[in-house]
């Protein structure tokens, strides 16, 4: 895989000394085992898998390289380049202005916008019609697009499906930048709809038997379908994608619900299934898949707590923390000074995203076993910072440096 020239204040070499041990004894990615950091009081578990994935260095490396290469010009960022506060508030220190928010609200108006300036597509990518917007100004889109490759596959793969005539079913997160980029380059190809959760398809499921009337589903899912949807109609054929950072479990609970309604509704066989329901591949990406499936052989390690760092908007970061706090106490952080002390920490509801003093987080015993991971996009030097906060509280009978030379 092509390494990207990642600025050295987002990398840890303990982190990447861990990660390159890993990957050299384990090529074939099958041990999902954490890491175990072991300090003798304090035992720390490092998920197999965590941090900066493929599309996340892709787009810093492009940003940086953007700025260097444009002194002297304005350089705007459509929205968040990607959902981690550390990222972007050096961004902002070099020069770099938000033209909307991570919700599509407007900072800065288009209109000011002229043929001179540069304009970065996050890693989310944008919707065609921004796109078009920006090349009818004379801007270079292309040159300074960092949209991950795995979100345009989701996107070419829809354009495949809607080709032989299916409409489309978008799992995501209706204000996500990347679910409102992916309905807005499937509906150039087909009719389009988005669910949120497995209760929304519950309630859609029920307008394509007729349970429930048509006129009621324009309502409900307000905002959430193509131009000129016909709900008694485009869902007579239809196929499944997603939001790249969705829990995969998710989607593929809501693609066979759905498949065995239409099955069902239909009198489908397996044989014949493909005349309504498309067979979509899994349009999930390979890094939230890993750390997804890394956290859940974390989890199977016995501990006290889990902390999962990462910016408070990230979709595949908040995914981690439901994860991990399904199985016991799990604190949510965005960089190591939300550690407050050896009692308290400020910890981020990954629901509704609010924070929280909470005291007493570590418990009174020895040694303390914490498991660690991190979203996609939350460098390693801010979990190393993390690990250091954690230790600096106890008695420890290695240092890290002693650790790293451990795993080269």
């Amino acid at each position: 895989m092509k390494q990207f020239n990642v600025p050295n204040i987002y990398r840890s070499s303990l982190i990447s000394s861990i990660k390159n041990k890993r990957k050299q004894d384990d090529k074939l990615k099958k041990d999902y085992s954490p890491t175990l950091l072991d300090f003798g009081s304090i035992q720390i578990y490092l998920a197999r898998h965590f941090g900066f994935c493929y599309g996340v260095e892709n787009a810093i490396e492009i940003a940086f390289n953007t700025i260097e290469a444009n002194k002297g010009k304005r350089i705007f960022l459509l929205s968040e380049m990607i959902h981690n506060p550390q990222v972007n508030k050096d961004l902002i220190e070099r020069g770099v202005q938000f033209l909307q928010d991570t919700y599509g609200k407007q900072l800065i108006p288009f209109e000011t916008l002229t043929k001179d300036d540069v304009v970065i597509i996050p890693a989310f990518g944008t919707t065609v019609e921004i796109e078009q917007m920006l090349a009818d100004k004379g801007i270079q889109v292309e040159k300074y697009n960092t949209t991950c490759p795995f979100v345009e596959k989701v996107w070419n793969r829809s354009e495949q499906i809607a080709a032989k005539g299916y409409s489309i079913l978008v799992h995501g997160k209706p204000k996500h930048e990347e679910t409102r980029a992916t309905f807005s380059h499937a509906s150039q190809h087909t009719a389009t709809v988005i669910v949120n959760d497995m209760s929304e398809a519950i309630e859609l499921a029920k307008y394509i038997t007729g349970d429930k009337p048509a006129a009621e589903f324009y309502h409900k899912f307000k905002g959430r379908y193509s131009a000129g949807f016909d709900i008694t109609k485009d869902l007579q054929r239809f196929g499944v994608v997603n939001q790249t950072t969705q829990l995969a479990t998710d989607t593929q609970e809501i693609a066979d619900y759905l498949k065995q309604t239409v099955k069902d509704f239909y009198q489908l066989t397996d044989v014949t299934i493909s005349e309504r329901f498309a067979d979509t591949r899994d349009t999930l990406c390979y890094a939230t898949n890993d750390n997804q499936t890394a956290v859940a052989g974390m989890l199977a390690t016995t501990a006290d707590l889990a902390i999962v760092v990462g910016g408070y908007n990230s979709s595949n970061t908040s995914h981690l923390v439901e994860l991990c706090e399904a199985k016991l106490p799990t604190y949510f952080i965005d960089k190591a000074e939300k550690i407050i002390s050896k009692t308290e920490i400020i910890n981020c509801n990954w629901r509704t995203k609010e924070t929280a003093l909470i005291s007493n987080f570590l418990p009174e015993k020895a040694p303390i076993k914490i498991l660690i991971t991190s979203g996609a996009s939350c460098p390693d030097a801010v979990v190393e910072d993390v690990i250091e906060k954690l230790i600096s509280y106890f008695p420890v009978t290695t240092s890290l440096e002693a650790l790293e030379i451990g795993f080269k």
